[in-house]
């Protein structure tokens, strides 16, 4: 059996989820990414160790105002045939999401 890949990928604009991603497997499978759905699942080493990290009680957190504005995916690029690299409206773009992590990720 082979691995499912994207036939087609679209933004998808609705209050609820604002620029989520559309991906339309080859399998027939429909699956839409939220920003916050890719942006916590942030495959990069940084990102991973933060997951990893045990939770730290803090009594004030002091939000930037990357953090505090809406998050959207502003920009998606595909790295070879494999991946593709999202950058969020926060700044953030180290995360390589494989083809196989994205399909694990469908909703």
């Amino acid at each position: 059996m082979t691995t499912p890949v994207p036939a087609a990928i679209r933004r998808v604009d609705d209050p609820h989820s604002p620029s989520a991603i559309e991906i339309a497997w080859s399998d027939g499978v429909a699956a839409v990414y939220t920003p916050r759905l890719l942006r916590d699942a942030c495959p990069c080493a940084t990102c991973r160790e933060k997951r990893a990290a045990p939770a730290q009680p803090q009594l004030l957190q002091v939000l930037s105002a990357e953090e505090v504005a809406p998050l959207k995916v502003v920009g998606m690029q595909p790295v070879g045939q494999y991946a593709y690299s999202i950058e969020f409206s926060d700044g953030h773009s180290s995360g390589i999401y494989t083809l196989e992590y994205l399909r694990e990720l469908a909703p």
